[in-house]
């Protein structure tokens, strides 16, 4: 039997302002069951949620590990029959998908890490319909300049400042970090057009625990505030573009 299609969370704080543009997609495409790509989905964080919601996901990841804790967590809640995993990397993307058949694609954290994200970029505006968007989420190299200068790590600070990549120096986990127009001429320079940037993690990470915890839904609603809003936007942790492919 078809599992009643349930609404698509909201998100904490640290998520929220990424499920706000997701559902505004959605709603638009109401009554549509879409076919969703999630390019480094991991355990299934957004996959899940979003095929409770009556879509078919395919979740490319290069961890195996991963992959089966998403199967688990789809047939934990009902979905595994609209949840496909697909191993590989993500620079191989242009080989694991289909041109053409995404209606929605998710790039969270992703371009921060491959060999080559062009490439990547081009495989995700190639494997999207005509008319079908992209979610991409990015690090923010202005956030990680001001948090090395906050926890009194100047040399450092300096030199993300000086890399053209925004690293950190040769023990940085990220081989890249992007600004608002770096990652909206990444997607450019493949054809999307850019329609949305949000800042995700305005505040939530400078919020202490304490405060957090005492009221979640006031960081909540100042994140929710501040995202689309310069200067706020351009110091988050992290940038959210939404991007179309021309129809």
């Amino acid at each position: 039997m078809e599992r009643t299609p349930t609404r698509v969370p909201g998100g904490g704080p640290r998520t929220a302002v990424v499920w706000a543009v997701l559902r505004r997609e959605l709603d638009r495409q109401a009554g549509r069951q879409l076919t969703v790509l999630d390019v480094g989905g991991g355990t299934g964080g957004f996959a899940v949620p979003l095929a409770e919601a009556g879509h078919r996901v395919t979740v490319v990841d290069a961890s195996p590990d991963a992959l089966a804790a998403l199967t688990r967590r789809a047939s934990e809640a009902g979905v595994a029959d609209r949840v496909r995993a697909v191993q590989g990397d993500g620079d191989a993307l242009a080989g694991l998908v289909e041109p053409a058949a995404a209606d929605l694609v998710l790039c969270h954290a992703v371009l921060e890490v491959v060999d080559d994200p062009g490439r990547v970029v081009e495989a995700l505006a190639t494997a999207l319909r005509p008319g079908g968007a992209a979610s991409v989420l990015v690090a923010n190299r202005v956030a990680a300049v001001l948090s090395r200068v906050m926890n009194g790590h100047l040399d450092v600070a300096a030199t993300l400042l000086a890399d053209p990549e925004g690293r950190a120096g040769p023990r940085d986990t990220l081989r890249r970090r992007y600004d608002a127009e770096t990652a909206a001429a990444l997607l450019r320079a493949a054809g999307l057009q850019v329609e949305a940037t949000h800042g995700v993690r305005v505040f939530a990470d400078l919020v202490p625990a304490v405060a957090a915890d005492t009221d979640p839904q006031a960081v909540l609603d100042l994140e929710l505030t501040v995202a689309a809003e310069p200067p706020y936007r351009d110091v988050a942790a992290q940038l959210h573009l939404f991007a179309r492919r021309p129809g």
